[in-house]
């Protein structure tokens, strides 16, 4: 992608940005499957010929947007589980999680999209973004537990599918609620596992 002439004096860098920003949503909504070119264009104010021209083809443009998504949500998570009790790097997670989501919401919903095949090269490249996820969300679940005096396999198996269910609903209905902020939606996740977190205690005690 050479060159820094752009459309209507937007430099194609800024222009690159606009599209994959409106791209990003489309396919974050609609899927892979559903997606639109032609409606990507349009909300841009440009040419299908011109989003051709910049990103080579509709899947090489799905999968910049798919690494545009993946490389900061797996860099943002990874410093989060530097240092600190397991329960507190499990906050820390879901806040660098809603912080880097702040700016591209659907970004989520890219990476999890369930229509994207598993065989194209974007389907590869968010496997891979979902495995590193995966495994670091095993890895706090298995030190939660381990905290608790707690080696069980199946547990740790259990605590991993709940916790990405729990991350993916807060996102879900963060999305529903486009007025909240990263700050507001992590204190009140922050609240709501205060709540839980006596109660989990009580139960097993």
């Amino acid at each position: 992608m050479a060159g820094h002439v752009g459309t209507k004096g937007v430099p194609r860098a800024d222009r690159e940005e606009q599209i994959l920003d409106i791209a990003g949503e489309e396919f974050g909504t609609r899927g892979y499957g559903a997606a639109s070119i032609a409606e990507i264009a349009k909300r841009a104010d440009v040419s299908k010929p011109l989003i051709y021209s910049y990103f080579g083809s509709r899947d090489q443009l799905h999968e910049a947007c798919v690494r545009r998504a993946g490389d900061p949500l797996v860099a943002a998570v990874a410093a989060a589980q530097i240092d600190g009790p397991a329960h507190l790097r499990a906050a820390r997670t879901l806040r660098a999680i809603f912080g880097v989501l702040e700016q591209r919401r659907y970004g989520w919903a890219v990476l999890y999209d369930p229509t994207l095949p598993g065989d194209a090269p974007a389907g590869v490249l968010a496997h891979s973004y979902r495995k590193a996820l995966n495994e670091m969300g095993a890895d706090g679940a298995a030190g939660v537990l381990a905290a608790a005096g707690n080696t069980d396999a199946d547990d740790r198996s259990l605590l991993t599918r709940i916790w990405f269910g729990t991350v993916t609903a807060a996102v879900q209905w963060w999305n529903d609620h486009p007025d909240t902020s990263a700050d507001d939606i992590a204190a009140r996740c922050d609240r709501i596992f205060a709540l839980l977190a006596p109660t989990a205690r009580a139960k097993s005690g």
